[in-house]
């Protein structure tokens, strides 16, 4: 699969062009990015003078895309209008409307769209799922959840609210996602309490969620840009339990990582869930025989997160 990157950034050039060159079905076709310096420096065949030559380039087949989180909704829809596949860094979109856009476009340009929500590609995660529906530790009743850190950021997209910043996008999105996957689409989530510290930028620094999903399962969610760096899981059902220990709960990255389910440890060796996730999106495209996040859980975590912001 032939793969063209709009961004150089962080993500693009320590992920997820590794990613890519690693991968046994993709190639990194070409960048485009605001620094020619900094598109070269992820090693791809060709680097653009712009985003849109890029998308005039008929060779590349699937475009993905880094760019701040206002600039989602303009360049996924430049992208599958240009007759590209997309996989789209997140959030998605600022809102549950631009998520929704999209997903018409994509519907109308006939072309995959799918949010590059890492971590649902992980070995661990997909155990997780899996052990929750299998029914093991009961019912649910409760999900506990937090991930922070202290941000030293400066002149950094996420500082600034028009630009969809905030820690509630950033990383309380991973939580969200967890609620969606471990509940069967959150469909009736009711938010009990809210609690925000507002930076100087108007961001939220911090955002703390109590909500019930379902009627039966209470719910907690921690994200901040100012508390010590943390990331912790716990699920709990009528008759078990399932936590996170060694790995990072939401961003474990080419690290060993474990899981706890009642008592037991079960052990995942190191895996980049980046490769995963573009081998996966790569076979979708080629086969339709990948696994890819549905587009029905991305429009309901921008539900959630619109909720939330609400509140």
């Amino acid at each position: 699969m032939k793969w063209g990157f709009l961004g150089a950034g962080w993500i693009a050039d320590r992920a997820m062009a590794p990613a890519v060159h690693t991968a046994n079905n993709a190639e990194l076709s070409g960048v485009a990015s605001r620094d020619i310096a900094r598109s070269a420096k992820l090693e791809p065949q060709n680097v653009y003078g712009s985003y849109q030559d890029l998308l005039n380039d008929p060779q590349i087949e699937a475009i993905y895309i880094s760019l701040a989180n206002h600039q989602h909704l303009e360049w996924v829809t430049r992208s599958l209008e240009a007759g590209k596949h997309v996989l789209c860094e997140k959030p998605l979109g600022l809102n549950a409307l631009e998520v929704q856009e999209m997903i018409e476009c994509s519907q109308r340009c006939d072309r995959l769209l799918v949010e590059a929500v890492w971590t649902r590609w992980h070995p661990r995660f997909k155990r997780l799922t899996e052990i929750v529906a299998s029914g093991e530790i009961g019912a649910l009743t409760n999900l506990k959840s937090q991930f922070t850190f202290k941000s030293e950021m400066t002149e950094n997209y996420r500082l600034k609210p028009e630009f969809g910043g905030g820690a509630l996008l950033d990383v309380g999105c991973y939580q969200a996602n967890m609620w969606v996957a471990l509940t069967n689409g959150a469909k009736d989530l009711r938010i009990t309490n809210v609690e925000r510290k507002i930076g100087p930028t108007k961001i939220d620094l911090t955002t703390e969620v109590d909500a019930t999903i379902d009627g039966k399962v209470e719910a907690h969610l921690l994200s901040s840009f100012a508390l010590a760096e943390c990331q912790k899981l716990k699920i709990t059902g009528s008759s078990g339990s399932i936590a996170t220990e060694a790995g990072e709960s939401f961003s474990s990255w080419r690290e060993p990582s474990s899981l706890r389910i009642n008592g037991r440890a079960e052990q995942f060796q190191t895996v980049d869930a980046f490769v995963e996730m573009i081998q996966e999106v790569s076979k979708k495209i080629a086969s339709n025989s990948g696994w890819v996040m549905p587009l029905s859980d991305s429009l309901r975590v921008a539900q959630i997160l619109d909720q939330i912001s609400a509140s």
